[in-house]
């Protein structure tokens, strides 16, 4: 039995409460123990502002009659005060509101509208102790469980906003009077006790207790994080999962906690996580990766480019070891089995119903069914009716002629598949991104991965259906809240990670496709990329069309203002992304992708930022030292209109279009190095784009402005490619011996502005910030070399040779800048 040496602990987690009783026992303190219920409560409820369900809890506290009054003789034992002053003698007071007198709370509890829950909550305490028959206070358990359930369900099927704003007074009232509590302490106390066998407590009442403590978590706010704080409990749920009878309700509780939870769980904290993952079957596995993409992805990893570079570094410098996310997923990727079920979760097939209601069926049920609880229970549901009733027809065919309630069951599993898809391709695309990434992509060719989501792509991640027949949440394109929306976010999310700078990357074609880029390279007459020699023809993908080929035939038939476009060409990108290739250039010129590209940006309408950078960043990979494709790009543009439009579109954001403009200053100088090539020489005096950048005043006023528009203390991972576009430019003046040509310019531009020294200072820290941030990543100077074709040593060196500290030198920023306007910002990255 719980008890406390102090008596003023009632409701601890009420702090009001709380401190009127503390007041009521300095009364009793004073001798004041006959002094007007009224009065002492009109000076709490003065001092304290509490809410209606105090005042009636503090109004039982005090009873309604006093002693001196002549009122009617209450027994001793069951009187509050005689209680309050008994416990000073034995340090044992009241450490929870069901120890009130039960004629107390059933006399108040018709006002207070309790609902007879303080009065349940008491015989659920009594009939719970140890050693007890718990079949009696299961009973009891249930009473308050369809109480309590009402409320939940009206939260889940309302709108969100609004169920959050309204009251759930039987929730609330349950929590009020240690309900939570109790009901953990009851989970838990198979785990306190000291005998060798322990008593295993009946799967319907840890249901049920699950159940009723997730419906206090949705409905009343602060229990979330009070069960979170208390990691002893977190770490004993995960043992519950072992049960497949609680494992639903396990982790559902398990999900929203862990959503809260300041700190991130360390996975290697669980007991026997290894063999716990192995013994769940497929179903559950997949509800388990909902709860995993919270302990494995880092906190801010969705808002990772609004961090600052300088906050960034300075954050790793401090923080040199693996996060609690990092060691989290190697621990994951040390259970046997693990990633080779993930893959067979994602690409295992899901039956088709063929009617013609079912996608506006399906999306019905969306509406109704966003939260994981109702939808996992409905499935049980579901499943269990299956099992008894050996009439249901199983034939997908019937489903569309069906009456409705024999139709949703089917429904429900294609929606409960779908999203629990998202959840598995979250979990490996987060691994994908991670330090072991070469050991995770490794087995996900083993694994068939990619073969096998090209299975699905048809079937199931892009289905073919007309725009009549889906609609989207909130009539929004943009809304990613649809678990098929989601689906295919998550999908092309997965493609960009597994191609991103990998050799691996050209499992997303089918043979065919491999041997068109083969015969590519041979007209050519330039070798194989090693990556291609090297695939491993019997983990590509097969029948007729590749992964990559599937995309691009979707991509060009999205609308305008679909919310995919920015992700598909983000898939494609990667692709292209790491060493140029001609034979993959080639391969997608020929599927049309550039005259998609041009026509987005110049003939769509399109005005939104992240899809045109998305494709800006594309059509720069794709036309990167590639003279079929500015052949191409100039018969497309083929008027000043036009032109004109391309470049109002890259002059409208460079940070977006910055990409893009190093291709064409990459390619131009390469291009003027091939003079002997008969076409090189055409297209150089034909194309507009061409001739537009290799005029020296469009150079340099494009490095004014990328200069111009970052700082040290805005540079993040999404503009800092405008530091390294401006290098860029000096890079290949350097190499013509034209650097001090353009850093005078740089000066000229000062003083025809009025801000001598201002540019330039700006370029000098930026440069100071690039040495430190670059010479110590491996991996970015790679990408920088291998994007630029430009080696790594030659950056280094050009940035040493422009922050020299000569003045007589005339490539040293130092000589541009007069003495009075030098180092205006010299303190900027200062330890």
């Amino acid at each position: 039995m719980r008890s406390s040496a102090c008596p003023n602990v009632v409701f601890a987690h009420r702090p009001g409460v709380a401190e009127g009783l503390r007041h009521y026992n300095v009364c009793c303190n004073n001798n004041m123990l006959y002094v007007s219920n009224k009065t002492v409560f009109c000076v709490f409820k003065e001092a304290h502002k509490v809410s209606v369900q105090e005042e009636e809890i503090m109004a039982t506290l005090l009873g309604s009659e006093s002693p001196c009054t002549g009122g009617k003789r209450r027994n001793c034992n069951g009187n509050v005060v005689t209680k309050f002053t008994a416990s000073k003698i034995t340090g044992q007071g009241f450490s929870r509101g069901t120890q009130l007198p039960g004629g107390l709370l059933q006399e108040r509890d018709k006002r207070a509208k309790w609902h007879g829950i303080p009065t349940l909550l008491q015989r659920l305490y009594e009939s719970s102790h140890p050693n007890s028959d718990l079949s009696h206070a299961h009973s009891f358990l249930k009473v308050l469980s369809s109480q309590l359930s009402m409320e939940a369900m009206s939260f889940v099927t309302e709108d969100r906003k609004t169920a959050q704003e309204s009251t759930f007074p039987n929730t609330y009232t349950f929590d009020l009077f240690g309900g939570v509590n109790l009901l953990v302490e009851l989970l838990m106390r198979p785990t306190l006790t000291m005998q060798k066998k322990k008593a295993n407590m009946n799967d319907d009442l840890v249901k049920d207790c699950l159940s009723v403590l997730y419906n206090c978590c949705i409905c009343t706010e602060g229990v979330t994080k009070s069960l979170a704080a208390r990691d002893d409990f977190v770490l004993f749920l995960f043992t519950l999962m072992t049960n497949k009878k609680t494992f639903l309700q396990t982790a559902t509780l398990i999900e929203d906690i862990l959503g809260v939870k300041k700190e991130m769980i360390q996975l290697e904290g669980i007991p026997n996580l290894s063999g716990l993952v192995q013994s769940f079957d497929q179903q559950q596995l997949a509800n388990f990766c909902r709860i995993l993409s919270v302990t494995i992805s880092e906190p801010d990893v969705g808002n990772d480019d609004k961090h600052t570079l300088l906050a960034k570094n300075a954050q790793q410098k401090s923080n040199a070891s693996p996060s609690r996310a990092e060691v989290n997923q190697v621990t994951l990727l040390n259970i046997p089995g693990f990633i080779e079920r993930l893959c067979k979760l994602a690409t295992r097939k899901v039956s088709e119903a063929t009617g013609a209601n079912f996608l506006q069926e399906l999306e019905d049920w969306y509406t109704w069914l966003d939260n994981a609880l109702v939808l996992d229970a409905l499935m049980q549901m579901a499943t269990e009716e299956a099992e008894q009733s050996s009439t249901e027809s199983s034939d997908e065919s019937s489903l569309a002629t069906s009456p409705l309630r024999h139709r949703l069951p089917q429904s429900m599993k294609i929606v409960h598949e779908i999203m629990y898809k998202v959840e598995v391709l979250y979990v490996l695309c987060v691994l994908l991104m991670g330090r072991q990434r070469n050991q995770v992509h490794k087995m996900l060719a083993e694994f068939r991965l990619i073969p096998g989501l090209n299975n699905l792509f048809d079937k199931l991640i892009w289905r073919k259906y007309t725009a009549s027949n889906h609609v989207v949440h909130g009539q929004n394109e943009n809304c990613d809240c649809s678990p098929e929306i989601s689906f295919k976010i998550q999908f092309l999310r997965l493609l960009q990670s597994f191609s991103d700078h990998h050799e691996n990357k050209y499992l997303l074609l089918n043979s065919q496709e491999l041997n068109e880029l083969s015969a590519i390279s041979m007209k050519a007459n330039i070798p194989e990329v090693e990556a291609l020699v090297n695939t491993d023809r019997s983990l590509v993908c097969d029948g007729k069309k590749g992964l990559l080929t599937r995309l691009l035939t979707v991509m060009k038939r999205e609308p305008p203002d679909s919310s995919f476009r920015f992700w598909q060409a983000r898939a494609v990108e990667s692709f292209l992304r790491g060493a140029t290739s001609y034979a993959d250039q080639m391969f997608l010129l020929k599927r049309g992708l550039l005259e998609h590209i041009l026509f987005c940006i110049i003939d769509s309408g399109c005005t939104s930022r992240d899809v045109l950078q998305s494709y800006f960043d594309l059509l720069g990979e794709l036309m990167k030292f590639n003279i079929d494709a500015f052949k191409r790009f100039n018969k497309y543009v083929n008027t000043p209109e036009k032109f004109q439009t391309f470049l109002t579109q890259i002059n409208s954001s460079l940070v977006d279009s910055n990409m893009l403009v190093r291709c064409i200053v990459l390619s131009l100088d390469r291009f003027e190095s091939q003079t002997e090539d008969v076409k090189v020489v055409e297209v150089l005096s034909e194309c507009c784009l061409l001739s537009y950048m290799a005029r020296v005043e469009n150079r340099l006023a494009f490095l004014f402005r990328l200069i111009n528009i970052i700082n040290v203390q805005t540079l993040t991972q999404e503009n800092v490619s405008c530091l390294n576009t401006s290098l860029v430019i000096l890079m290949l003046a350097r190499r013509k011996a034209k650097l001090p040509f353009y850093l005078n310019a740089l000066r000229e531009k000062e003083y025809a502005e009025k801000y001598p020294g201002c540019l330039l200072n700006n370029f000098h820290n930026l440069l100071r910030f690039w040495q430190r941030h670059y010479l110590n990543k491996d991996k970015d100077s790679t990408c920088l070399e291998n994007s630029s074709c430009i080696p790594f040593s030659y950056w280094k060196e050009t940035v040493s040779v422009l922050l020299g500290s000569d003045r007589t030198s005339l490539c040293a920023i130092a000589s541009y800048i007069d003495e009075p306007y030098m180092d205006l910002d010299r303190d900027l990255l200062e330890d």
